[in-house]
């Protein structure tokens, strides 16, 4: 195809989100896959040799143009973006989710040790964790995972670039402003402890009638159900330990 890189390059500039291999295939159709990722690789490479106020970055299982970090302050002034605010106690059981996806409730709470009802409400509401089904055991729970918008939020082209514990762990220790466009505020968690006698009622039943429209696998921010970032050794090293520091 005749200026398939500028064909590209004009579709990324115009996109809201991060534009994947499959849709910019259905877009440039007859173009084949490898045409195309030879035009990103042109293009990538253009803009990192140019060291521009933007690059083309590869995020959320696409390729989106993004400022320059070290330009940050001043598009500041101008734009004021407000950042996505999360309290710890919604970082930690984001957190939890992304490493142990795909997880249900019980295992959250075990996790943390407190009820994690309004915290899953809230991310639910963000649309950072969705609802990919019913786990066919006894109360069939929920179960949750991360969606499309945690990845562009946090900057990651897959699950497999989630950070290490220890980076994690400074993550929480940052100012209220602070890396990419996440916040983190302080609050205070009350709720009980979590128990097992009697499980409190999910956050998201009353949306299970029609799951799918609002955080299921057809809702636009979602990608495929995901599965475990790494494998059973790569994960082992990566496994959180929230043993300390838990609200």
């Amino acid at each position: 195809m005749k200026d398939l890189k500028n064909i590209v390059e004009s579709l990324l500039f115009v996109a809201e989100e991060p534009l994947g291999p499959e849709r910019l295939k259905k877009i440039l159709d007859p173009a084949g896959a490898g045409a195309i990722a030879e035009a990103v690789a042109a293009l990538t490479a253009d803009y990192d040799s140019r060291q521009g106020g933007f690059y083309l970055a590869e995020v959320a299982g696409g390729y989106q143009f993004r400022t320059r970090p070290e330009y940050t302050a001043w598009i500041r002034r101008l734009v004021d973006p407000k950042p996505v605010r999360l309290s710890r106690a919604a970082l930690e059981t984001l957190a939890i989710i992304a490493y142990k996806q795909p997880v249900i409730r019980s295992d959250v709470e075990h996790i943390r040790g407190v009820d994690c009802g309004g915290v899953l409400r809230q991310l639910l509401e963000r649309k950072l964790v969705r609802v990919l089904g019913r786990k066919e055991i006894a109360g069939r729970p929920l179960i949750y995972a991360t969606t499309r918008k945690f990845l562009e939020t946090f900057d990651l082209r897959d699950l497999k670039d989630l950070p290490t514990p220890k980076e994690i762990e400074e993550f929480g220790k940052a100012p209220l402003e602070m890396r990419g466009n996440i916040a983190i505020e302080p609050e205070e968690e009350t709720a009980p402890p979590a128990t097992s006698a009697v499980p409190a009622e999910d956050p998201a039943e009353e949306e299970m009638d029609a799951p799918r429209e609002a955080h299921g696998a057809d809702a636009g921010d979602a990608t495929e159900a995901p599965q475990p970032p790494t494998s059973a050794d790569e994960s082992s090293e990566k496994k959180l330990d929230f043993d300390a520091g838990t609200t």
